[in-house]
């Protein structure tokens, strides 16, 4: 079964912005792009909120397109993705996971 997995966070104080976009861009992207239980997974930086002078509430997200749940389990329980799953804990805040369903 096919999903849509949205992750919203910021970055804990005292992480770089270059520290974190440069672990992101050659550890996390390839490493879940990788996973057999993935159909696409990209990270995005928030630049503002339309219509406002607001800071946005997050300052990044990901989007993680899954073929198969079931298989993104046992991938996510894996020992390589358990240490790029620990490795990103280290770095952000404020984590939120947002399943979906198309309509």
């Amino acid at each position: 079964m096919a999903a849509k997995i949205l992750a919203l966070f910021n970055l804990k104080e005292g992480v770089s912005v270059s520290d974190y976009e440069n672990w992101s861009k050659t550890v996390d992207i390839p490493t879940v792009n990788g996973l057999g239980s993935i159909e696409k997974f990209e990270v995005f930086k928030t630049t503002g909120l339309l219509f406002s002078e607001d800071k946005p509430p997050y300052q990044y997200f990901e989007t993680i397109d899954i073929l198969d749940m079931d298989q993104f389990g046992e991938d996510a329980g894996s020992e390589s993705m358990q240490k790029v799953a620990a490795e990103f804990q280290e770095m952000t805040s404020d984590l939120v996971f947002i399943t979906t369903e198309k309509l």
